[in-house]
């Protein structure tokens, strides 16, 4: 796994090599990656990343906080209760020298407490698949005040979701198993 493109560009991340089967780490594939963050950067959604504040729920690798965070995001935090998860985390954000920018959340992506910040534009929430942890964490996070009222929230899932009523769903695109859906705030 590498960041594909901005200021990390080229940087390999740590590999999750065999992992924890309990972790349920299944990171965004560079393919996938790279599609998704070309919608972003243009087109359909604008420019969502440009002094964007992201979010990463079930943050795995970081993969998706730190690509953020290489296009010229401005800050990045990722929210993992795996214990893998973190160590891989910290290891990322160390290796793209992001420390500055980053903040890691030790806490289930179910159960966020209030937003002690200001809101965040960009949601990245790619769950274990087919288990409803994130309609539980999007709730959560509404609940929270974590969504500012243009947020983009980018639902990576392999089954169709339920959105929430205080969500509205833009778009889906299918890359092989995985499902990308955006939603925006109504």
């Amino acid at each position: 796994m590498r960041i594909i493109a901005g200021t990390y560009r080229g940087i390999a991340l740590t590999s999750v090599g065999k992992g924890d089967a309990g972790a349920h780490l299944r990171p965004t594939t560079d393919r996938v990656r790279e599609s998704l963050f070309n919608v972003l950067a243009g087109g359909k959604f604008g420019d969502a990343l440009t002094d964007a504040r992201t979010l990463d729920l079930f943050a795995g690798t970081g993969a998706l906080g730190l690509e953020a965070l290489s296009r010229a995001g401005e800050c990045a935090t990722f929210v993992d209760d795996g214990r893998k998860a973190q160590s891989l985390i910290e290891e990322n954000i160390r290796i793209c020298k992001a420390q500055k920018q980053s903040k890691l959340m030790r806490v289930d992506a179910t159960r966020l407490p209030m937003n002690p910040d200001a809101p965040y534009d960009l949601i990245f929430l790619d769950p274990p698949y087919a288990q409803g942890l994130g309609e539980k964490a999007i709730a959560a996070a509404i609940a929270g005040n974590w969504l500012t009222t243009r947020a983009l929230v980018v639902w990576e899932e392999s089954a169709p979701i339920v959105v929430p009523d205080a969500l509205t769903l833009l778009d889906t695109r299918k890359y092989g198993d995985t499902k990308i859906n955006f939603l925006e705030p109504k």
